[in-house]
């Protein structure tokens, strides 16, 4: 029996000013405080617009503020780097 869950596909993100929200390839659709992606949380409404989905939807790319993630972190619900990092100061 293979029990391994396929990884994460983007199909679709929406970012407003409080949450990133992706639809998934496998129908889930997973919400995430922006405050968990601070360069987003500091960022224009222009600039978290301006992403790319890249990879197949394994990640997403903001070329304007340096940031990338990843859909397995999306869906797993994992804060970028950044946020753990000043969340222990």
């Amino acid at each position: 029996m293979n029990t391994s869950i396929p990884p994460a596909r983007i199909l679709s993100l929406v970012v407003t000013d409080h949450h990133l929200t992706a639809r998934l390839h496998d129908g889930r659709v997973v919400s995430n405080p922006l405050e968990w992606y601070p360069r987003l949380l500091k960022a224009s409404p222009e600039d978290r617009r301006a992403f790319e989905i890249s990879g197949d939807g394994y990640g997403v790319h903001w070329e304007s503020l340096d940031e990338d993630l990843s859909a397995k972190g999306i869906a797993a619900g994992i804060p970028s780097l950044e946020y753990r990092t000043l969340a222990q100061v």
